[in-house]
């Protein structure tokens, strides 16, 4: 059986608008899908969509909690964040990601063992350096 899927903030916002992945992508979100609680959004995602959506850089048709409550009502399951996750993320290799939601996100698929589904191009670097597995999406 393939690891979980941990969605970046990205993803997420693009898998629950149905906008298009890569077929690799797609097919990997399917496998996954087949048994519960394998795609995984973190909490920082939620974070991260309150603030892009309260700068205006992002436009939901519902109010940042509903949308995300929704998400993880779909069966999206909710990633763990305890202290460890977080104290993780702040030892990462050196200057691999400058992004503090990226190093969450990153911490929390290494400390789990989970995939990244991403198209940001840090992450898809840490991972292609050895330090994650990354599905470009």
């Amino acid at each position: 059986m393939t690891s979980p899927i941990l969605l970046d903030t990205y993803a997420l916002i693009w898998l629950a608008n149905g906008e298009p992945l890569r077929t690799s992508a797609r097919a990997a979100v399917l496998e996954a899908g087949e048994t519960e609680g394998r795609i995984l959004a973190s909490p920082i995602s939620a974070w991260e969509i309150g603030q892009l959506a309260s700068r205006g850089r992002l436009s939901l048709k519902l109010g940042v909690q509903e949308w995300f409550q929704q998400v993880l009502a779909s069966g999206v399951a909710l990633a763990p964040m305890p202290p460890e996750v977080l104290i993780a993320s702040s030892y990462l290799p050196a200057g691999s990601l400058r992004d503090p939601a990226d190093k969450v996100l990153a911490a929390t698929a290494r400390t789990y063992r989970y995939r990244l589904m991403t198209r940001d191009r840090p992450l898809i670097n840490f991972g292609a350096g050895g330090h994650l597995d990354v599905i470009p999406c």
